[in-house]
């Protein structure tokens, strides 16, 4: 199951006068963007996240400076440092994750395929276990 999280790759245009990328859902990315959130002003040593999704699938991009994304299916756990605007981190539902590490001045930017709902969040790590058969 963790194999399906994944680095995507955006398109990246190179200009002197200054880089542009670019994502389009359900062609970049394997949903349609239903929602997008950006977390910033992080506090050294805090971590963001520590939940899994029932349903939701995201991609968490660092627009600016950099974050480690820590993602477990509740067997194995894979880190990945996320430090350039173009690319991002696929994360499925079903897959606990959380942030940290966040730079200065880091923004994250966190593209969803729902609209908000709190009862698609599991924030128990025992009870994600006893879900997942971890």
């Amino acid at each position: 199951m963790l194999e399906s999280v994944r680095i995507v790759d955006l398109p990246k245009i190179l200009d002197e006068r200054g880089n542009l990328s670019f994502l389009e859902g359900d062609r970049h990315i394997p949903f349609t963007i239903m929602r997008t959130y950006w977390i910033y002003d992080v506090p050294g040593g805090e971590q963001r996240g520590g939940h899994a999704f029932k349903e939701q699938e995201e991609l968490i991009i660092a627009l600016s400076g950099s974050l480690d994304v820590v993602v477990t299916d509740g067997k194995q756990e894979k880190r990945f440092s996320l430090n350039r605007s173009y690319y991002g981190l696929y994360v499925p539902h079903g897959i606990w994750r959380h942030m940290e590490n966040f730079s200065t001045n880091s923004v994250a930017l966190v593209l969803s395929s729902t609209t908000y709902n709190a009862d698609d969040y599991i924030r128990d790590y025992n009870q994600y276990l006893q879900l997942t058969n971890g």
